[in-house]
């Protein structure tokens, strides 16, 4: 009996927490996904330039 109302009560939580089927993005999202995906790229590519940079001699010197 026991194992019946927890199996019961299982499948009512499952039914409540299902996944909500996702939709595509709008536009505004996906342009928002594709500037930060931008944004972190040139900061890599920055950082890597600076730390390039660091890691040389100055000639000046």
């Amino acid at each position: 009996m026991r194992q019946q109302s927890q199996t019961r009560a299982a499948k009512e939580a499952h039914d409540l927490f299902k996944p909500i089927a996702k939709k595509p993005p709008t536009d505004y999202e996906q342009a928002q996904q594709t500037f930060h995906a931008n944004r972190e790229r040139l900061k890599a590519e920055r950082l890597a330039r600076e730390a390039e940079r660091r890691g040389k001699p100055d000639k000046a010197s």
